[in-house]
């Protein structure tokens, strides 16, 4: 496996050509009266042609601005990437967003998630961050692996995103 920091003239729809994001998801998690809880949620999470080149459009305004990506192949194949904004926020710490973060479905439970994670971890503490903000899928397999990888519930919810992805659960990870 080698993981690389990807530039902008990197980032093309055809890097994605062989990635599946796919998930069969059956049970998110919730908050209910201000407890968790996991409620039956089934549907399919299946990215085609608009995700692939909504997300490249993403990711090179991601590098462009000072952020970064990071990509795991295998093969010379995509395999998993993730990437984090540069601009700090949050009123009590310096957060930086973890924006993405995907393993390919083909390649879950091996360990790429986890390396791409401590990647984005390194590189947001050497700009200077305290901590990680993630609004990430509530499926109970994508929250199994933050929780395996550290993060928490964030102290203080990021409006925007609360806002934005009402359904996602607002996670950090201290640096």
């Amino acid at each position: 496996m080698e993981y690389i920091r990807l530039t902008e003239n990197m980032i093309n729809v055809k890097l994605w050509s062989d990635f599946h994001r796919h998930q069969e998801v059956t049970k998110c998690w919730r908050k209910v009266d201000g407890e968790w809880v996991i409620i039956d949620n089934p549907f399919t999470e299946d990215w085609g042609e608009k995700e692939y080149e909504f997300l490249v459009k993403c990711l090179k305004n991601t590098v462009r601005t000072g952020g970064v990506v990071f990509g795991a192949f295998d093969d010379n194949k995509l395999v998993g990437f993730a990437s984090a904004e540069s601009s700090f926020f949050s009123e009590k710490y310096k957060y930086l967003e973890l924006s993405s973060i995907h393993v390919t479905e083909e390649c879950r439970g091996s360990g790429i998630g986890r390396q791409l994670f401590e990647l984005i971890s390194a590189w947001a503490r050497e700009m200077g961050a305290q901590k990680l903000y993630i609004s990430a899928h509530s499926s109970v397999e994508s929250q199994s692996f933050y929780r395996a990888v550290g993060c928490r519930e964030a102290e203080e919810y990021s409006r925007y995103h609360a806002e934005k992805e009402p359904c996602d659960c607002q996670l950090e990870f201290v640096l």
